[in-house]
């Protein structure tokens, strides 16, 4: 092939490799979860999409090699552009909660098809001469336009036109020439002398640690900051993707699919090391694209460039499994660990360098026996000075500095403020108000993003520890408008015991004053007299029954938890209420009880209640609650 078709097919190759990363990355990875969040789709719902987009990449990852009565790699990698692109538009209109999976469910098997036939024939699409170095190149430009800084921080809208503009354009650079596909060497540039399941498994260790180590740094505040925030992080993460995807093409060729799996290990093992301690995040921010980018454009490469397959049917066959079990199923369980577990365990970093880096060392043991060794005991020494510096430079951190470690690493900042704003209803709700200097002072602030629960910057005095851990177990169980998850596997290991410690922690020096103000506020008579039993009944029976009636279910499971049990609001006795023959006093008591609860005690309050429901609560209280006692 002279030199002009070379450099077309070099450039065409390098296109579609580029465009289906920047349709995966910045569309199906970012734009898609930005626009769920848009249309207020989160939770188990968000669960369930994101599943449904795995169902779709799997099955037709699966079912590509499969598809006999369409034969046309050309016609397959069109058709998978188009079926992207429509995703893409489709995601732009207002859609329902079914709806939304129908799309997602489109997404992956545009991306099942796309991928499994772009990489079974790159082969014929890319420069004879230089194979590798095509793949490394599209996979470099792809990394690189996605961190682009205007193009990374534009709208999930602008993303989405993005992504189906360029996957229509790659419906145009698919080529046609069917005959030269039909008849393309089914010898790779390079063999790789390794059983398919252990290249799977090793492919499936190195995306699963890439996810979690995505969704970990996305999702903390701390690690985001020092990573992919801001210009110059952004533009230093496209240089390096670029460098080493073409650093990768060229182990590829020189030194084998193996040295470049070790390699990326290494780096990803490093980086998810380095993010155990926020401190950390500038240099774990430096390894994580070189890790990515060497193992992703080995993956691209292997079924067409590295594979020993002898036929284009069993090529296809391993890149569908390929794709299936490690690209897809690897990245949900390492997403799985990143919500779980808000980093990833060192044993689980061993556990995955098992499966990667024995066939390396083994083939580098028989060659370079000497250097093996000195390259080792290198390590080591250094692994050992960075302990003993992490020590002496890192003392021993209290519970509530571990617990506010924790609070920042399970991202509680995206639904939870600490600042309570002057001048508002906060103050009588979550005060009393924190000075500036006290917000600026903290390492990093905590004021938090949005706020869709309570403000927590006065929460250790109006919650007891308790009531906190019980609410980490079973949110809705304790406050039953509550849409937060369940953290009890916090209480696993010293995490959640920590954050309880934290969050207690949590109170101003003008506390006091302000349960005297709270002492002095009453519902508006508006409120009182819009308020009903009947609605006060169904209020009690969804706030105030799981701890004062006898079969409650949060009493039942923390009873001997406890300092003294819930009174049972049918029998008493109750130490905080005037008598009964003071009904104007007993209800406006009742009414600051149920609002603001009882400092001290494990009894919470319903702040984020109208006058008009406290009042309610309060009128049934007063018509069903026991004659209290006459103790002071």
């Amino acid at each position: 092939m002279s030199s002009g078709p070379a450099r077309s097919a070099a450039g065409r190759g390098a296109a579609l490799v580029a465009i289906t990363y920047v349709y995966f990355l910045i569309f199906a990875q970012f734009a898609f979860l930005d626009r769920l969040a848009q249309l207020d789709i989160g939770g188990a719902a968000l669960k369930g999409i994101m599943g449904s987009m795995a169902l779709g990449g799997i099955a037709l990852s699966l079912l590509t090699p499969r598809l006999r009565r369409w034969p046309s790699p050309q016609l397959r990698l069109r058709a998978g552009f188009l079926l992207c692109a429509f995703a893409a538009l489709l995601s732009l209109a207002p859609l329902s909660l079914s709806a939304v999976a129908a799309v997602a469910l489109l997404i992956g098997a545009g991306l099942g098809l796309l991928t499994v036939t772009l990489v079974t024939h790159l082969a014929v699409w890319c420069n004879p001469r230089q194979p590798l170095l095509t793949v490394g190149l599209g996979t470099g430009v792809g990394y690189f336009l996605c961190n682009v800084p205007w193009f990374f921080a534009a709208s999930p809208q602008v993303h989405a036109i993005a992504a189906a503009l360029l996957c229509l354009f790659g419906v145009i650079l698919a080529p046609s020439d069917s005959v030269r596909a039909d008849s393309a060497s089914l010898h790779p540039p390079v063999r790789v002398a390794l059983p398919f399941a252990l290249v799977v498994a090793g492919f499936a260790a190195l995306v699963w640690l890439d996810s979690a180590a995505f969704y970990i740094i996305q999702h903390t505040p701390a690690l985001k900051a020092g990573t992919w925030q801001g210009t110059a992080h952004l533009w230093t993460n496209a240089v390096l993707h670029l460098i080493a995807a073409l650093v990768s093409a060229m182990l590829l060729r020189r030194s084998g699919l193996l040295a470049v799996l070790a390699a990326a290990f290494v780096a990803l093992a490093a980086a998810c090391w380095l993010l155990l301690d926020p401190a950390r995040a500038l240099p774990a921010s430096l390894l994580y694209p070189v890790g990515v980018s060497l193992y992703s454009v080995a993956l691209v490469a292997f079924p067409s460039l590295l594979s020993q397959a002898t036929s284009q049917e069993q090529r296809a066959r391993q890149a569908g499994w390929l794709y299936a079990m490690a690209g897809w199923i690897a990245s949900a369980l390492g997403i799985g660990m990143g919500q779980n577990l808000g980093h990833v365990p060192p044993l689980f970093l061993a556990a995955a360098g098992l499966v990667v880096l024995p066939p390396a060392l083994l083939v580098l043991a028989r060659r370079r026996s000497r250097e093996l060794i000195l390259a080792g005991g290198i390590l080591a020494v250094a692994f050992a000075v960075a302990h003993m510096q992490t020590d002496a430079t890192h003392p021993a951190l209290s519970p509530i500095e571990r617990g506010r470690q924790v609070y920042i690493s399970e991202g509680c900042i995206h639904c939870h403020s600490q600042y309570v704003r002057p001048g508002t209803a906060d103050v009588l709700m979550w005060g009393p108000i924190a000075s500036l200097d006290a917000v600026h002072a903290q390492q990093p602030p905590l004021i938090g993003n949005r706020r869709q629960g309570p403000d927590l910057a006065q929460v250790g005095g109006r919650r007891s520890p308790l009531w906190l851990e019980m609410h980490f177990f079973d949110p809705r169980a304790v406050s039953g408008s509550s849409i937060m998850p369940s953290y009890a596997f916090l209480f696993r290991d010293e995490r959640g015991e920590d954050l309880v410690a934290y969050l207690a922690s949590l109170r101003g020096p003008g506390t006091l004053q302000h349960v005297a103000d709270e002492g002095q506020w009453a519902p508006s008579l508006a409120a009182v007299h819009g308020a009903t039993a009947e609605e006060g009944h169904a209020l009690y029976a969804r706030f105030c029954a799981t701890c004062h009636d006898a079969d409650g279910a949060t009493l039942l499971r923390w009873r001997t938890s406890f300092h003294r049990p819930p009174n049972s609001l049918a029998a008493g006795p109750f130490f905080y209420l005037p008598p009964a023959s003071m009904p104007q006093e007993r209800f406006a008591r009742l009414a600051q009880i149920t609002r603001f609860g009882l400092p001290g005690t494990e009894m919470a309050g319903h702040e984020y209640l109208s006058d008009t429901q406290v009042a309610s609560i309060t009128l049934w209280l007063m018509e069903n609650i026991a004659q209290p006692s006459k103790n002071p």
